[in-house]
């Protein structure tokens, strides 16, 4: 009788401190973000410089992320981040020559309207995916470009170009964009996924070579455009690919995200899109039993290797941040992690 009593009324372990979520987002803000009057940016590293056009849109989306979590307590800094990329990259991105940029730049001025109800940023957002779509569909092979050069097709666009159409879809509510979202996903699923392992592939060239590399970031993305349009069980498939197949066990027996290069290269921050969109996956389907373990394993890893001195922690889980300057690329997946993934999973109090 005492010990059932006990466990009725144990509080449940933390994975990681209650405050850490916060304590990780002010330390990035503090560290990395630079006022201009009313619009701001996110500095490249430290002591200064200007992230690549992809990598601050994407550090933008993990400050929306403590916006989600907070129910709006970082609207502010959304506000002045999408304002501040406007005044550096202007309204019309069509001068990128990257497509999978401008599908991230989307999803980011989507989510920065769903945010904050303006909707200056919803028709920045549809312009730029109208004019992006234009440039990189093939027809024939019913498949997006991943770059003006026509020379190959990626699930670095395909899929986040497909979740660029399902957030457009629903705020405008215009069903063509879901219809574009849907005829990526099939050939994505069709060309560059393992129906076997659940793996993502990286890409095919035009000649029909393919590279079939997987990463955190195609993982994440996959795993998100199919959970929009209710294909549970594929998404379930890759996600469980990206738990069971990818990276090193630590002391957790979970396995850490792999030990991608950190130093602002582009695989850096991929862990943080791995972890935005599964854990949406897990949360909508509440399928915390098979998946939260094993993303608390990964945001703690990131909470236990940050530097106690300013609480910045690098993408390298397995490894302590190191001492000097640090990118701001580099440290986003360790805020994103400690956003999206709950410390417990106590149920809220209704």
């Amino acid at each position: 009788m005492a010990l059932a009593l006990f466990a009725a009324n144990a509080r449940p372990v933390l994975a990681f401190p209650a405050d850490a979520p916060d304590t990780s987002i002010n330390a990035y803000l503090k560290a990395f973000v630079r006022s201009e009057g009313e619009d701001s940016f996110i500095k490249g590293k430290q002591d200064g410089g200007r992230t690549g056009f992809w990598q601050e849109i994407e550090q933008v989306e993990g400050v929306e992320d403590a916006n989600d979590r907070t129910n709006g307590a970082y609207k502010t800094q959304v506000i002045a981040l999408l304002n501040g990329f406007v005044k550096a990259h202007g309204n019309n991105w069509a001068n990128n020559d990257f497509n999978d940029d401008i599908a991230w730049a989307v999803i980011a001025y989507v989510r920065g309207y769903q945010a904050t109800g303006d909707k200056k940023f919803l028709k920045i957002a549809q312009s730029n995916y109208d004019m992006m779509f234009a440039r990189a569909w093939d027809p024939v092979k019913g498949a997006l470009f991943w770059k003006t050069n026509n020379a190959s097709y990626n699930s670095c666009i395909e899929c986040p170009a497909g979740i660029a159409a399902c957030l457009l879809s629903k705020e405008l509510k215009d069903s063509s964009y879901e219809t574009r979202a849907r005829n990526l996903y099939n050939w994505n699923k069709a060309n560059l996924f393992d129906a076997k392992t659940g793996a993502v592939l990286d890409s095919i060239n035009v000649d029909g070579k393919m590279n079939k590399w997987s990463s955190t970031y195609n993982q994440g993305t996959f795993v998100a455009l199919a959970n929009f349009l209710g294909e549970t069980a594929t998404a379930k498939l890759a996600a469980d690919y990206t738990m069971n197949q990818m990276g090193d066990r630590n002391a957790s027996g979970f396995k850490i995200m792999p030990q991608y290069g950190a130093g602002g290269g582009d695989l850096a921050g991929f862990h943080s899109i791995g972890l935005r969109w599964i854990s949406r996956f897990m949360k909508e389907h509440k399928l915390e039993a098979t998946y939260l373990p094993w993303l608390q394993a990964n945001a703690d890893a990131a909470w236990n290797m940050r530097r106690t001195a300013d609480n910045l922690s690098w993408c390298r889980w397995l490894e302590p941040t190191p001492d000097g300057v640090l990118h701001s690329w580099d440290c986003i997946s360790s805020v994103v992690a400690l956003q999206v993934v709950p410390a417990t999973d106590e149920k809220p109090k209704v």
